[in-house]
């Protein structure tokens, strides 16, 4: 969370204001529930709505997540013509922590779209929490999936759709790595427990 000080430095962002109140309001959130899942008082809240105080990044990122946007829609930057199809060949993967990752979707959606490849053995045992919904489906290999306190072994044509608020981990189970399509959503999942390792 900002402080005032952080408020006080911010540039002075035109439209801002409109784009906060009219996004909270196409999401059907109230400003109580707004403010509160951005950990800011809904005064606050309103203030910036009004244009009377500027976000500073930790507030647009936060507001940007709850609203199932961008930082850049936030600050009206108009963005690229969306072209429905996406080609092979049009971006070269990525690779972070031992991970390969294909875009398979278009930039500044709500959604996010991936080709994924894990191999054997080089991801770190991290476990991720956030808002939104993940879907995935194993296309090659075997893929260990930890929810909370179960762990699952997904094979090839299996799939997994969970809320990411629960604590998860991903790693590929056999020796020659995994490969699988991967769907996040910026939105939470309407039920904030709909995964029920023992029921």
């Amino acid at each position: 969370m900002s402080t005032p000080a952080d408020d006080a430095a911010a540039l002075p962002l035109p439209g801002v204001a409109t784009r906060l109140r009219e996004l909270r309001r196409r999401r059907g959130l109230t400003l109580e529930a707004a403010a509160q899942r951005a950990g800011l008082s809904p005064a606050h809240l309103s203030r910036l709505e009004t244009g009377a105080r500027q976000p500073s990044l930790p507030m647009l990122l936060g507001l940007a997540r709850i609203y199932g946007t961008t930082v850049s829609e936030l600050l009206g930057e108009m963005p690229p013509e969306r072209e429905p199809v996406i080609r092979a060949c049009r971006a070269a993967p990525r690779e972070a922590d031992g991970w390969t990752y294909h875009e398979t979707g278009g930039p500044g959606r709500a959604m996010q779209a991936l080709r994924v490849e894990v191999p054997y053995g080089t991801q770190r045992e991290l476990v991720r929490v956030h808002p939104g919904e993940e879907w995935l489906y194993v296309l090659t290999g075997r893929l260990r999936l930890s929810l909370g306190d179960a762990t699952h072994e997904l094979d090839p044509g299996d799939s997994a759709h969970f809320d990411s608020l629960t604590p998860h981990r991903i790693s590929a189970a056999s020796h020659g790595g995994a490969e699988f399509l991967f769907v996040h959503t910026l939105l939470q999942s309407p039920d904030p427990h709909p995964y029920h390792p023992h029921s």
